[in-house]
């Protein structure tokens, strides 16, 4: 099947855009398998790749991956990744996962540039180039998607001169033949992403300014072989989609450009791609971004009075934010008090309890004050929307544990453990803890079969192989 490819660049305020419809029946992925798929891709990540685990950080990416998913006609998404590695990275893949390096944050230049990579990213899975491509070179398997995790994978060990390589990763490792036809999906992908952002209220200049910063990047590791490149740039492409952007309505940006820099100098330091003398300089220009982020810096470094001045300095902005109640917190939890923790965020977590990143962050402090039964009932409510969250499981294990009294601690403990490990990609190791829980609880009939009926969800999806 060849890709439709429309030329036209006629648009106009009240454009009506039109997505080519590629069924449910197209290709050798039903949405039952690309759902099995985004959750394996998803656990296979976390095993193999240094993931950077930051509820804040996820969750103002999350909130942006579904304004653009929400343009589209894609089920509710697996999830979103974030890897810690410096290199210029993203992927998609079915069932609605979406993975990105702290690189391409760090690079970009305002969120309009990331969410064009975001909306290209997809466009893939929308038009479903993974089957596409499976139908159009038979008896290759899953290798495009595989390809996925050895693309990424291969990035993140490589050493500092390939370390530049733009590895822009849905159609990863594919061999010559197949970068041929994943050519035409890139036009494609450039065309239709760009409308999903622009549906969203996102500037689609955007794109094609994201595309000048991997060319660069790209320049500087020219001698690598053209299979690496796994989203081939070349100067027609960039060409289209400036010109696209040009031609549609322009948009007022939505993220300001404050609250952007925010989550870029946060996420440089939290991916260590900042120094202490570079931030100081920062500083010293008194803005809000900067001061976060040294305030992050000195809290990661054990610092804890000078987090705290700067943090006393960037609250003269008069200006709420979240991270500021997140630092402060993570401050009095260090120096162990506990009661001004609590003070500090539980108000604003109350009050908005849709907030993954504030209630965890309150519920780390009931553990810390030995309220079990506040912190679970508070982590509870996420796990019910997202059974997937690592995150999640990883606080209702260390309340568990804390749980001295309740005669189900350890089977508690070993329930929540092998939540983390399963979703961390440590399926045997899941599989295991699950084994010894059951031995545990055998005389609780009721728990004994809760441990069961997860133990043989566990042993059949282990069993799905990319």
């Amino acid at each position: 099947m060849t890709c439709a490819h429309d030329d036209s660049f006629s648009f106009n305020q009240k454009t009506q855009f039109t997505v080519p419809e590629i069924g449910s029946g197209v290709g050798l992925l039903d949405q039952q398998n690309e759902k099995f798929i985004g959750e394996k891709v998803y656990r296979e990540v976390h095993r193999q790749m240094p993931i950077l685990n930051n509820p804040w950080l996820e969750d103002q990416l999350f909130s942006t991956f579904s304004q653009i998913l929400s343009q589209t006609q894609l089920s509710k998404p697996v999830g979103l990744v974030v890897i810690n590695d410096s290199q210029i990275n993203a992927f998609a893949v079915p069932g609605g996962l979406f993975a990105l390096n702290t690189g391409l944050i760090t690079s970009a230049r305002t969120m309009d540039e990331v969410v064009g990579v975001m909306s290209h990213e997809i466009a893939h899975v929308t038009q479903r180039h993974y089957s596409r491509s499976q139908e159009a070179f038979k008896g290759q398997g899953l290798l495009a998607l595989a390809g996925i995790l050895v693309g990424a994978l291969v990035a993140t060990q490589s050493d500092s001169n390939a370390g530049a390589a733009v590895m822009l990763g849905s159609q990863a490792a594919l061999i010559d033949k197949q970068l041929s036809y994943s050519r035409n999906q890139e036009r494609e992908a450039d065309r239709i992403g760009m409308q999903y952002m622009y549906a969203a209220g996102y500037n689609p200049e955007g794109m094609a300014d994201f595309f000048e910063v991997m060319n660069r990047a790209t320049a500087r590791v020219s001698y690598l072989p053209d299979f690496w490149f796994t989203h081939p740039l070349t100067t027609e492409r960039m060409s289209e989609a400036r010109l696209r952007a040009r031609q549609l309505p322009k948009v007022r940006q939505k993220l300001d450009q404050t609250d952007f820099e925010i989550l870029k100098q946060y996420t440089a330091v939290l991916s260590n791609q900042r120094t202490e003398q570079q931030l100081k300089n920062m500083a010293a220009r008194n803005t809000l971004p900067s001061q976060i982020a040294l305030a992050a810096y000195y809290l990661n470094s054990g610092e804890y009075n000078s987090a705290q001045n700067v943090l006393n300095a960037a609250k003269q902005h008069n200006t709420p934010h979240n991270l500021l109640t997140l630092i402060q917190t993570d401050i009095y939890l260090a120096q162990n008090k506990i009661d001004l923790a609590l003070s500090e965020i539980q108000s604003i977590a109350k009050v908005t309890p849709e907030n993954r990143a504030l209630n965890f962050k309150l519920a780390e402090v009931f553990i810390r004050k030995n309220m079990q039964a506040e912190a679970q009932a508070t982590v509870q409510r996420f796990i019910r929307k997202n059974p997937i969250d690592s995150n999640a499981w990883l606080l209702m294990q260390q309340s568990a544990n804390a749980d001295k009294a309740n005669p189900l601690r350890t089977v508690n403990v070993l329930r929540y453990r092998a939540e983390v490990q399963y979703w961390s990609g440590l399926e045997d190791n899941a599989i295991k803890s699950l084994l010894h829980a059951q031995r545990l609880s055998k005389d609780n009939l009721a728990m004994s079969d809760t441990i069961k009926k997860r133990l043989t969800e566990m042993q059949k999806e282990r069993q799905y192989k990319l």
